[in-house]
Parts: structure tokens; C-alpha cells; sequence
């Protein structure tokens, strides 16, 4: 994890640091480069003769087999052009740890147990290698699509004069937001007949509550050296990427620089069950990312700065709730009160929607539902239809046609995916009125929220209806209650923007400073509708508003450790994600998958290191 306190600067200025290795003097340089080791490598695993061996391979190995070595050398060529992998599902091996949804027949198909197709194009900067497509990448396949990250290339003088490359990528189920990572190595060069070797590969690691698995295997690789379209803007926008991510340091460093604090590290994952579970997590103060590590099953992840997170429900906020602020800011607080009735004619088919706005729907409280129990439909077999089809038509009809009106609009709580995929849509149609007929409503989030503050080019796609990505087909519609995917960097980035930034991004007011304040429960006035629940959840104390969940920590329920009352707004996903705005500007962001949402410690550790509350307790 590299440590870096340079200035922002945006695509098109020249980048500090050595000159790039690359062809094109005018592309920028990624800081950095370039290496400086001298290419001498101990290398005991994934070796010349390995990848170039027919051998199935045995075993996952220590993840530090794919990872940039000490002493790795600048790289002698240049790869540029389509890696393509043949026959992947030969010479892999599938190993499966969870799967709590399986029917029994579902996984039973092939295509579960080994790679999609795979052909990308790469182009590389220097040391990097980078994906001309770091997005959602639809294959077509009947069970995974891909994200591929940037990797890196390097010279080994074990490897008789090849270059080594490594790269990660992640494989998403169709239709779903769960993220498998994964790791692929390989050597090429440049004029020989044999310009590549096989490509080595494993999967160890997952953000997936209900799957779990590992996979391995050596696919007999293409490479097609050709001049990539666009390439310098390739290269630019990652040496960019790169240079404008927020400082990080390891997490352990955060009790060195508040010594007075006695902040206790442990403390921020003691209560989980099962930490093994946890992909990483993180704290944002005063502007520094202290992150954790990214652990797998076997060793540390090598690209843990561009391990890919899934979103799930943190999108309601991330994308639903977030855009509603972009058109308040764009159109006036009037936007809130428009009518989902007179966007979405589908709401014919079930319910009531006669009076039913933008803000009642984005708050859970449509007055349409099923059972008001607590979570009762969004666990529902009727949320699992809208849930599992594809198609936009048949997702549509199943948000409005299977849950009956049952209470007025903005009085009562129901929790329901679907609704803010109602909204979502009706948001789109808004748009489109306003814009035209080809106006996006993800696309818009992409380029007025989420590029302004930087966000990664991988971050910068969605999960659509009908398995497509805009890019291939353009009637896919974006989900809005599920389907982002993250890296730690664009977490924090989310975070300050809406926690510390006030909606501001390089000083432009992006998004509507009022119901920013009322979303994060910093308005007295607008606390949302009450959460009521299980055992632990107090209507009182615990409320929902515009896709933020809001918990009250009160001096009765924690004698001893605060000074006053206050509020704390969450982001919350699937499978045990939160993201936790405090009120003093500190953000605890955590991604694990074993269904804990364990928080309260970190909020309690956040206190000693910048107090809520001016009076200390007695």
C-alpha cells in the first residue's frame, strides 16, 4: 500500500515523478515508476517452467506468487494488444466451501466450476498493465461476468528474458452483486513465435454470504499484439487514478498517530464471530485512509488497493439517494414531491400509487407491501421474483404487481429492494423528460457525482436489467437498489463527499446541501420514519430516511462513554457491509460476508479519537 500526500491534479497535467517506460512520450507517468530493482528474484513458485508446463496444477498457492516482488526489475517489453484465454475450463479444479442457496441443481451445471470466456484488451504504462475496460464486462455466460483490475509487469532474470506480468480480476455472478477475486499471471515478449506463456490462476477470496468457493487452474493463453484505440487516454486516466486516490496508511498505524487517544485497534473487529470473513476495513480521519489489510485463504491479497467490493444495499445510498440529491441540487427540493404515478405506468398493475412520491419511496414507506414485519419482504419469495428476473419488463411488473396497498404513503416502514428500483426508474424517467430520451440516470451519478470526485474507472459501471452494460446493448436499465462495486479508495471518497465535504466537490456544490443534512440525521427536525424490529431495535433510537439507516446512541444505553446524545448515519449491505458517517467527520467502513453487522465498537473507538461531544462522561 503506497503512502502519498502529492497534490490532486486532474487528467492532461504532466505527473510528477521518472519518466514512463512507454512508446508515447506524451503519455503521463504513473507514480512510482519506475522500478528500481535489479531483477534479482528468489522465485520458488509459479517459475518459467511452471507456466509453460501442460501440469494441472495441485493447489492455490500463497497469493505473494502473483504479488510485485521486492526486487523486481522495469520490464523489457511493452504489451499492448488482446490476451485471450483458451479453454479455461481445462486444467482448473473447483472447490466448493458454501453455497446455502444451492437447490440442489443449480450448481450442478459446468459452468459454475470454472472461468468465463476470457478476452481483454491491455495496454501498458511503465510497470502497469491496464484493462482498456475496468467496468462490469458482460460475457454473455450463464453464470459469471468479469471485472479485470490493473496489474503490473516487471523482468525477473529466472524468466530467460520474458517480462512478467500479474493482474487481478473479479468474477460476478449474472445478475448479482457478489465479487469473487482473483489473481492471473503469465510472461510474454515481444517477436518471438511464442509470445506468451499459459496464464496462471486463482481465485481465494469472496464478499459472498451465501457463496464460497475456491478456484484454480493454467489456461493455454493468446496473445494478438495490436495498437489499442485510445490507449494514451487509457494510460492517462490511470496514471490519474493513481495520483488522485486519498493518503492510506496500514490500519495499525492509527494508534501511532493519536498516541494520546488509546484508541484500541482490536476493538474495531473484536465482536465478529468470525473475522475470517471480513475482506477489509477501514477508518477515514482527518483526510487519511487507514486501511487493513485484504486477507485470503491463502496469504495477502497482492492487489489489495484494487480488490473489488460489492456494493449490495449501500447502492440504495451510494446511487439512489445520492442521485436525488444531484437533481435537487440540478432542479429545486420540488423533484422530491414528484409522483411515482405519473413516470412508471407499470404502477397500474399493482398497489396504490396515487400519491405516492420520489421521497416516500426512496424512505421505505410506499404504504405497499406485504407484511410490515420487520425485514418480512424484503426475505420474501415475492422480493425473489423481482429479485432473480432479468428482463427489465418482468423485474418492473414484479415490484408493483405483487405487493397490495396496505397503509398510507410516508407512515409506515417497510424495507423492500424493489422500491428503490421503482424509484430509481422513475428517477430515469424524470431525466429523460428533462434531458431527452437517451438520458441515463447511473450515467449521470458516473459523470456529474462519481468522476468529480475521482472515483476508479472500475467503479464507474453498474448492474443492469436484461445482463447488459450499456456498452453492448443499450436498454439495460441500472438497478439502483444493488449493483455498484467499490475499491477501498472510492469508499472513502463517498465518504467524505457526503460526511465531510457537505456535497461539495472541488468546491462545487454537487448535491442538495438541505437533504444531505436531513439524511444523515443532522437535522432535529427530520429524523426519518421509526425502524421497528427484533429484540435491540428501539423505534425510538433507530430510524430510516432516504436510504440511510440512523441509530441514536444515548447516554442511557452506553453509560460511561459519551457525554451526550447523538446521531449516526449508516450505509448498510448484504452479508454484513457498513459504512458509518459519524457526526465528528470520521467515517468506519467494514466489508465482510458472514451476516454481522458489528459497528457500535467502532463508533465507541471513534470517540477517542475525536469526541462527539464537547462534555465528557462522569
Amino acid at each position: 500500500m503506497k503512502l502519498r500526500t502529492a497534490a490532486v491534479l486532474i487528467v492532461g497535467l504532466a505527473l510528477t515523478g521518472a519518466p514512463a517506460l512507454a512508446a508515447n512520450p506524451e503519455v503521463d507517468s504513473v507514480p512510482g515508476d519506475p522500478l528500481k530493482g535489479s531483477g534479482k528474484v528468489a522465485r520458488v513458485l509459479v517459475t518459467y517452467s511452471d507456466l509453460f508446463s501442460t501440469a494441472k496444477p495441485a493447489t492455490p498457492l500463497n497469493e505473494s506468487a502473483f504479488a510485485l516482488p521486492p526486487n523486481a526489475a522495469p520490464p523489457a517489453h511493452m504489451f499492448e494488444g488482446r490476451l485471450e484465454l483458451t479453454g479455461p475450463e481445462r486444467n482448473s479444479t473447483f472447490e466448493k466451501l458454501r453455497d446455502s442457496l444451492d437447490s440442489g441443481e443449480s450448481r450442478k451445471k459446468a459452468d459454475w466450476a470454472h472461468l468465463p470466456p476470457f478476452s481483454m484488451e491491455f495496454v501498458q504504462n511503465g510497470s502497469h498493465l491496464i484493462p482498456v475496460r475496468q467496468g462490469l464486462v458482460i460475457t454473455g455466460h450463464s453464470a459469471w461476468n468479469y471485472i479485470v483490475g490493473p496489474g503490473r509487469v516487471w523482468q525477473e532474470d529466472g524468466d530467460k528474458g520474458y517480462s512478467r506480468a500479474s493482474f487481478p480480476f473479479t468474477i460476478v455472478p449474472r445478475n448479482q452483486n457478489c465479487t469473487h477475486n482473483g489473481v492471473m499471471t503469465f510472461l510474454f515478449t515481444e517477436g518471438k513465435q511464442k509470445n506468451i506463456s499459459n496464464v496462471r490462476y486463482q481465485i481465494t477470496q469472496e464478499t459472498c454470504l451465501y457463496f464460497k468457493f475456491n478456484l484454480w487452474g493454467q489456461a493455454a493463453a493468446r496473445y494478438t499484439p495490436h495498437r489499442v484505440k485510445d490507449s494514451e487516454r487509457v494510460k492517462n486516466e490511470h496514471a490519474a487514478e493513481v495520483l488522485n486516490r486519498l493518503p492510506t496508511k496500514p490500519f495499525s498505524e492509527l494508534a501511532t498517530d493519536y498516541p494520546a487517544s488509546r484508541v484500541d485497534l482490536a476493538s474495531f473487529t473484536r465482536a465478529f464471530r468470525a473475522p475470517e470473513h471480513i475482506t477489509l476495513y477501514g477508518l477515514l480521519i482527518n483526510g487519511m485512509n487507514y486501511v487493513s489489510g485484504c486477507p485470503t485463504r491463502f496469504g495477502e491479497y497482492p492487489f489489495c488497493e484494487n480488490l473489488r467490493l460489492p456494493s449490495y444495499s449501500t447502492a440504495k445510498t451510494a446511487f439512489a439517494s445520492v442521485v436525488m440529491m444531484r437533481l435537487g441540487a440540478l432542479y429545486g427540493p420540488g423533484v422530491y414531491q414528484e409522483l411515482i404515478r405519473n413516470y412508471l405506468p407499470e404502477h397500474a398493475n399493482g398497489g396504490d400509487w396515487s400519491r405516492v412520491t420520489f421521497a416516500n419511496t426512496l424512505d421505505m414507506a410506499t404504504g405497499n407491501y406485504g407484511s410490515a414485519d420487520y425485514l418480512a419482504d424484503e426475505d420474501s419469495d415475492n422480493e425473489g421474483i423481482y429479485l432473480t428476473n432479468e428482463a427489465y419488463t418482468k423485474k418492473i411488473a414484479a415490484a408493483f404487481a405483487l405487493f397490495p396497498h396496505k397503509a398510507e404513503p410516508g407512515t409506515t416502514w417497510v424495507y423492500q429492494s424493489h422500491a428503490t428500483f421503482i424509484v430509481t426508474q422513475a428517477m430515469n424517467a424524470y431525466l429523460q423528460r428533462r434531458r431527452g430520451p437517451k438520458a441515463d440516470i447511473f450515467e449521470l451519478l458516473r459523470d456529474e457525482v462519481l468522476k468529480p470526485i475521482k472515483f476508479s474507472q472500475g467503479g464507474l459501471s453498474t448492474l443492469r436489467t436484461d445482463n447488459t452494460d450499456k456498452i453492448t446493448d443499450r436498454s439495460g436499465k441500472p438497478f439502483g437498489s444493488h449493483g455498484l462495486f467499490y475499491i477501498y479508495d472510492d469508499v472513502a471518497k463517498l465518504s467524505k463527499l457526503l460526511n465531510n465535504d457537505g456535497g461539495k466537490a472541488d468546491n462545487i456544490q454537487i448535491l442538495d446541501p438541505t437533504r444531505l443534512r436531513d439524511s444523515l440525521f443532522r437535522n432535529p427536525d427530520s429524523l426519518g420514519l421509526p425502524i421497528s424490529g427484533p429484540k435491540g431495535i428501539v423505534p425510538e433510537t433507530h430510524r430510516y430516511q432516504s436510504a440511510f439507516w440512523g441509530t441514536k446512541m444515548t447516554r442511557a444505553e452506553f453509560p460511561g462513554v459519551y457525554g451526550c446524545d447523538f446521531w449516526v448515519a449508516r450505509m448498510g449491505g448484504y452479508g454484513g457491509i457498513s459504512i458509518v458517517l459519524m457526526p465528528n467527520g470520521v467515517t468506519y467502513y467494514v466489508f465482510s460476508d458472514n451476516d454481522e453487522f458489528l459497528w457500535h465498537d467502532a463508533v465507541r473507538e471513534a470517540n477517542k479519537l475525536a469526541p462527539f461531544c464537547k462534555e465528557q462522561p462522569s
